[in-house]
């Protein structure tokens, strides 16, 4: 069954699709169509209060809101597995609703090779994206966008715990994390700026596109799985995808992929656009090479635990202060993690590392999720790293509690056996020009050798992000938009 022509034909309702939905329906004239795999919601009212509810993280075992993905971390068998938001606002519909902007030098980074991705750039997009509700009158901040930001009022007993123990070893306080470059010093302690609006998580679903679904030429479908990108030659004309058990098509004059940075790089893939090799063993026919999934990175994190005090209200975000020391990130989590509410973890997260992981298709059935190996510790300077986040993270942990929570300098079976995930994976379809041999998409997210295809997530980031990239992927999306748009 083919559906009748949309303009434009996004895949995934997540954080990046919401946007470029709602951005793109503002032209009566321009159909788009948005496809979800998980459910969608009518307007606010609908959306269930553990995905509306900033203190829940509604991503257990029984959550049904989630994709998950065995992975290895490390070197040996696979460890556990990821989770990506699959509902209406992906990711950012299950998250702590941290909402901290990239550093000056990311972009300085990113604009090497991706001239149009400056730090001012970035900084128009950011202000246009944020209602700061704390800051907005401050330069460099935003007071009218979709997205309100603020921080914590009345942090919970561990957050002030963590908090003066860092304050007493010397470290500054900053007290906007999302201040201009010349006021956020390398090292420092600030509460976390959140997409919170009175206790309630303010992601793009609810600020972006369920108050557009009453616009004619937008469609919205759940509980809709995209299983490939529909190609004549090398344009992109639609997708097919199952919805109730039956397969159809939808034609599009453009298609976007918003699906995230493990399903879009899959779903490029199983369209036969990626490694040509790969694909072939899999019986995909190649429609033109690139290096799909060929490098992505995280933030690897490892949690140091210790018994502090009086849990947090249950209306607590999980991340009320960070830390940040150069290029590690310690987290003092105002949630209490397993059974016993008194113990406490204090992540410590490596933002810039120096090993990438790779992605790769093991089957050509989307209901067959690819390889993800992270190759975590792989670089001597992110074992180096990690040690030294975790020996900081130990002495503010016995400044609390009088005592060492972990080895002051762990080994290297240590940091193995007690290696996490932030889970921000990006670069699976990294952005660069078109003469670099591992890039996928072209500064404006085009893919790159085909037409009419573009990915807007944050799977086309080219280099990994000194903070959580909920923020940077809002910054993407509306770019995206506006570049598609003729905006920018």
């Amino acid at each position: 069954m083919v559906d009748a022509v949309a303009g434009t034909v996004i895949v995934g309702g997540g954080t990046a699709g919401c946007v470029l939905a709602a951005r793109l329906s503002a032209d009566p004239e321009h159909a788009v169509c948005l496809l979800e795999a998980g459910p969608v919601w009518s307007g606010a009212a609908a959306v269930p209060e553990e995905l509306r509810l900033a203190g829940r993280m509604p991503i257990g075992p029984a959550s049904p809101w989630v994709w998950r993905y065995p992975v290895r971390l490390a070197d040996g068998p696979v460890t556990g597995d990821i989770v990506r938001g699959r509902v209406l606002g992906g990711s950012g519909a299950i998250n702590g609703g941290y909402f901290v902007r990239a550093l000056a030098t990311d972009f300085a980074a990113w604009a090497r090779e991706c001239p149009e991705w400056t730090f001012d750039a970035a900084l128009a997009g950011y202000q246009q994206i944020e209602r700061d509700l704390d800051y907005g009158e401050f330069p460099g901040h935003g007071r009218s966008g979709p997205i309100p930001v603020q921080r914590a009022v009345d942090p919970g007993p561990a957050s002030v715990e963590f908090a003066s123990a860092a304050v007493q070893a010397g470290f500054p306080e900053i007290p906007d994390l999302n201040a201009l470059p010349e006021s956020i010093p390398e090292s420092g302690l600030g509460p976390v700026p959140c997409n919170i609006d009175a206790g309630r998580r303010a992601g793009t679903a609810t600020t972006y596109l369920l108050p557009a679904l009453g616009r004619p030429n937008l469609t919205v479908r759940g509980a809709t799985l995209v299983t490939r990108v529909r190609f004549r030659g090398t344009r992109a004309v639609g997708v097919d995808y199952v919805r109730d058990g039956r397969v159809h098509s939808v034609q599009a004059d453009r298609v976007v992929l918003c699906a995230g940075a493990v399903e879009s790089a899959a779903l490029l893939l199983r369209s036969g656009v990626g490694p040509p090799e790969q694909l072939r063993a899999l019986g995909i026919p190649v429609v033109h090479p690139a290096a799909v999934g060929a490098w992505f990175t995280d933030h690897p994190e490892i949690g140091v635990e210790y018994r502090g005090g009086a849990p947090s209200a249950p209306e607590a975000v999980a991340l009320e202060y960070i830390l940040c020391h150069d290029d590690l990130e310690i987290r003092p989590y105002a949630v209490a993690f397993g059974s016993d509410a008194a113990v406490r973890r204090v992540g410590v997260a490596l933002m810039r590392p120096r090993s990438s992981g790779e992605l790769r298709l093991v089957s050509a059935d989307p209901r067959v999720p690819p390889d993800l190996d992270y190759r975590y510790l792989a670089a001597d300077y992110d074992r180096e790293r990690l040690r030294a986040g975790v020996g900081l993270a130990a002495e503010l942990c016995a400044a609390i509690t009088g005592t060492a929570a972990t080895p002051r300098q762990p080994d290297n079976s240590w940091l193995r056996a007690n290696l996490g995930t932030s889970q921000h994976l990006s670069g699976t379809c990294r952005m660069g020009p078109a003469g670099d041999a591992g890039a996928v998409v072209d500064e404006r997210c085009r893919v790159h050798g085909v037409r009419g295809l573009t990915v807007a997530d944050l799977s086309v980031a080219p280099v990994p992000l000194s903070r959580g990239p909920q923020a940077t992927v809002v910054l993407i999306a509306e770019r995206v938009a506006g570049s598609l748009l003729g905006i920018v």
